[in-house]
């Protein structure tokens, strides 16, 4: 199984490039979906947060992610408490996912994670695409989409590592800044590059 990497940045456009991979046939793993899987009602990942952190599960049953963000947004300790739980689930889901891929005949996968660089996992991926925008298109798109001001689309942009620094380790760089063809010629190259490695 050969397993890529796909990041991006907030309002970079990473959710279009994923759509444009999968209309190519592309198998998305999309690391925010297992994320929430791994919370479902009734699995052991939600448990484990209701036990580590008392009141974040609402009277449906479902984890109230407002109430949980507000423990954790801020504070690292209580971070790390949370990915302490989560982290271990998501990839013991990503990796189940990969084995019924594969027993499927699948022979690639391309792993979406927002924080792929950050987390250091681009180091263990074949490969790594980067959805990057120059970064006055990306606080223009954030504050149009969002309905944002600058002082506050530039706090969010601040919050996460710069695209510029995703694009210094990827393996292939998909420009998102001009229009839809231009950005679907290169995740088509992409994806014939990734169907060329082994």
């Amino acid at each position: 199984m050969h397993v890529f990497g796909l990041t991006g940045g907030i309002s970079s456009g990473k959710s279009t490039v994923t759509r444009m991979l999968r209309e190519l046939g592309a198998e998305v793993l999309d690391a925010d979906v297992l994320a929430r899987e791994v919370v479902e009602p009734g699995t052991p990942g939600l448990a484990a947060i209701a036990e580590r952190f008392p009141g974040v599960v609402g009277p449906d049953g479902r984890l109230d992610r407002a109430k949980l963000g507000a423990r954790v947004f801020g504070n690292d300790e209580e971070r790390a408490a949370l990915n302490a739980i989560t982290h271990p689930l998501v990839r013991e889901a990503f990796i189940e996912k990969v084995q019924a891929l594969e027993a499927r005949g699948v022979t690639r996968v391309v792993y979406d994670v927002p924080l792929l660089v950050e987390s250091g996992m681009h180091a263990w991926m074949e490969g790594t695409a980067v959805v990057w925008v120059p970064r006055d298109v990306q606080k223009a798109r954030l504050m149009a989409r969002d309905g944002l001001d600058a002082a506050a689309a530039e706090a969010r942009l601040a919050a996460q590592l710069p695209l510029d620094d995703k694009r210094a380790v990827a393996t292939w760089v998909i420009d998102n800044s001009g229009d839809l063809t231009s950005t679907r010629e290169q995740v088509e190259s992409v994806w014939r590059a990734m169907l060329a490695r082994g």
